[in-house]
Order: C-alpha cells, then structure tokens, then sequence
C-alpha cells in the first residue's frame, strides 16, 4: 500500500470518492467537474493534472486526468487503487472507429482492450493476458447508456503505444488496420489495456467509454474543442454507472 500523498497525486486521504472518472485531458477533468459535480473541490493539480471531487446525484465522484497513454494511465491508476483506496475507475476518452457502422459521436464501451503494448510483461503471465472490463461496471454503464438514450457499441478495443505509426513499408496482405477490423475490433485507443491490467492485478473494478472522436475509414474528425467540451452524453453515462456502483 503506497502512503499518501504519492509521488503523482497530492490529495489527503479520504479526497477520492470510490468511483473516479479518467479523461486523457485535463482540461476535460475540469469541464466535467464545473459542469456536472455539486460543489466540486480541486484535490490535486501536480503537473497541471486536475483531479477534483464533489457529488453527483448526492453520491461522492472523482474526476481526474490520466494523460495520454498506457504508461501515465498505468502511474494514476496505481497511484488511485493502492494510495487512495479507490475501487472503481471509468476511463472518459476519445477513439478512432475502424468500423463503418460505428459513427462520430458514438460511445465503445470497451469490454476487452487488445494491445501492442508490453505493460502486461511486468506481470509475468505465462502466455498472453487478456484484459477486459469488470461486469458489473460494463453492466451498469449498458444500463446508463440506453438511460440517457446515447447510440452505443460494446466490444473489443485496441490500446496501442503509438499515435503516429509507421505504416509506409508495410508489405501487402498485412494491413495492421485490415486485420484488426475483420477481428471486430470497434475502435483504437491509448489506455484500457494499461488501466484493465492494474484492475485485475489489484483486485479493482474498472472500464472505459469512448467517444469516437474521428473515424480512421472515412477521414472524419471532431476539433480539440469538440473533445474537450461536446462529448457530454459519455460523462453522463459515466456518472450514472459511478451513482449506480456506490452501493455494489
């Protein structure tokens, strides 16, 4: 068990509610707090990553970014589920469809996340961990989701470790792109697997929603603002599933 503060957050103890919502952004975290948590206080603001507390429907909720990637989100959520005692953590991102019925402004709840990275080598698993959400925050969120009326998909994710891959010198037949899609993989990203891996490991709970943010077949995009700002109907979601959670 880490003492608290840790090395990455400044909070007290007792600053965190149960449940947590990650955005990637921080200025993200700090919408998300002004406008929809009851008299939200900043609990931490160590390298600008805005962490905040305050009520939601009377039940206690934390939002705090994770920054980008499997690394950073790997630091916060370890740092939230052993400093802080933290049970539940719902990823609030941003993802790329790879699938031409899934749309701008869609939410993937990710019940698994395939991944490129080597975070899981930490854990010496014999042969290959498969990282998926706990059931009953995937249960719950499906439940918010058809609440709040959003348009949504649940399925496999991709956590990769890179943004701008290298894609110039890939040989014919062996599309990285292609052969995720035809395996029904929904959309990519940079964090579930990191942050499904800590869950397991330390006997947590955790998820992540997304909104597609662009869609890689078609060229679509949102602005920087539309995923700061615009991806409302997620955070609600997210919030529903953090109230329908305090008791489980």
């Amino acid at each position: 068990m880490l003492t608290t503060p840790t090395p990455h957050i400044a909070a007290a103890p007792g600053d965190f509610g149960k449940t947590v919502l990650m955005p990637g952004d921080p200025l993200r975290s700090k919408f998300i707090a002004e406008n929809f948590l009851e008299n939200p206080v900043l609990v931490n603001n160590v390298r600008g990553v805005h962490g905040y507390t305050g009520t939601y429907k009377g039940v206690k909720v934390s939002v705090m970014a994770s920054g980008m990637g499997m690394p950073a989100i790997g630091i916060y959520s370890h740092e939230l589920y052993n400093g802080y005692g933290v049970e539940n953590i719902i990823r609030v991102g941003s993802a790329g469809s790879i699938q031409e019925h899934i749309h701008l402004y869609d939410l993937v709840i990710a019940q698994g996340a395939c991944t490129d990275s080597n975070f899981a080598h930490q854990f010496h698993f014999p042969g290959t961990f498969a990282p998926i959400a706990d059931f009953a925050l995937l249960s719950a969120a499906v439940e918010a989701a058809k609440e709040n009326g959003a348009v949504y998909h649940v399925g496999n994710v991709n956590s990769s470790d890179v943004f701008y891959g290298d894609h110039a010198e890939v040989p014919a037949g062996l599309d990285t792109l292609y052969n995720q899609k035809k395996m029904g993989v929904m959309a990519l990203e940079m964090e579930a697997a990191a942050l499904y891996m800590n869950a397991a490991r330390y006997g947590k709970r955790a998820l992540c929603i997304c909104t597609i943010s662009d869609h890689i077949i078609t060229g679509e995009i949102t602005t920087s603002d539309e995923r700061q700002n615009a991806f409302t109907t997620m955070m609600k979601v997210a919030l529903d599933t953090a109230v329908a959670m305090e008791n489980k």
